[in-house]
């Protein structure tokens, strides 16, 4: 039985980058946190230790760095295609490049009623995520860009049933038709373009999915979450496939009886473990696929 060095990539991973505009005097924030990958012909390195084809993952950060001023830093998904490009383009011995970003979003500070131009707090509803891989160069280069967002803590207080399940011997949960219904949520989407206004998506595709969390009636968070990809694709013709990932953030109904107190959906345990973990992908039938095998190296998973 033979040994074979299989599938393996290297990169420098979280690179933690702050960009400030001062173009003006209302100065613009860009605060990310940037990793890199790459793929190609790196088996001496593995077989022998010959780092003759090695792009060290330092000068990887370097180029992370600087493209930030270089390139510019608008939108991550732009950012991340410069870089990935760059490392195909010009490293000889790099087949694929895959970028991962995040992006913290930062809120002005209010002075007097009015926003400052130069001082923020840090916003924390989400983080803003993308990853952007490029494979091969010239006419036979295919680039796969996705947006996302993770830690997207979204809750209401009823709308939401749970019943008519499948029960056996060691089911315990009681059916109910007014829940509270909560996640942290993560999303990723497919673009079928490499241009497009990459901060309106975004803020338009999240505006969409927290809609469609407060307007479905929801029979299950399953449903809700087909219901949220679905409207992401009918908004937005250029996006293939969405996914979704959502911890169900328990609200048990607190036992106040024993004190004499009713209870009436008010009072609640919120409890964040064990979770059920509901996932889901809402595709276009036609939209081309790019494989099982790149779906793992694009974060498509």
């Amino acid at each position: 039985m033979g040994i074979i060095l299989g599938d393996n990539q290297y990169g420098k991973a979280e690179n933690r980058l702050v960009r400030i505009y001062r173009d003006s005097p209302r100065h613009e924030i860009h605060d990310v946190n940037v990793s890199t990958a790459l793929r190609g012909d790196f088996a001496a390195a593995h077989l022998r230790g010959d780092q003759g084809n090695v792009l060290p993952t330092d000068t990887q950060k370097q180029t992370a760095y600087s493209f930030a001023k270089e390139r510019g830093l608008t939108s991550i998904e732009s950012y991340g295609l410069e870089l990935a490009r760059h490392f195909v383009d010009t490293v000889a011995p790099v087949d694929a490049a895959r970028v991962e970003i995040e992006e913290f979003a930062w809120q002005r500070v209010l002075v007097d009623g009015a926003e400052h131009d130069h001082t923020w707090v840090r916003k924390g509803q989400e983080v803003r995520t993308a990853s952007v891989t490029v494979e091969g160069r010239g006419d036979e280069q295919r680039t796969w860009i996705t947006g996302g967002l993770k830690d997207l803590v979204i809750l209401k207080s009823t709308g939401s049933e749970f019943h008519g399940f499948h029960e056996d011997s060691y089911t315990l949960l009681r059916p109910t038709t007014d829940r509270v219904m909560a996640t942290s949520l993560v999303a990723k989407w497919r673009f079928t373009t490499t241009e497009a206004d990459w901060n309106e998506v975004y803020e338009g595709v999240k505006a969409i999915l927290v809609k469609q969390f407060a307007v479905v009636h929801s029979l299950a968070l399953q449903q809700t979450l087909y219901e949220m990809g679905k409207a992401v694709l009918e908004a937005y013709d250029f996006i293939a496939e969405v996914r979704l990932s959502a911890p169900n953030k328990h609200h048990f109904l607190y036992d106040l009886s024993p004190f004499g107190v009713a209870n009436d959906n008010e009072v609640f345990h919120a409890d964040d473990r064990p979770y059920g973990l509901i996932q889901a992908s809402v595709t276009r039938d036609d939209a081309p696929d790019p494989g099982p095998a790149w779906r793992q190296y694009t974060g498509l998973v």
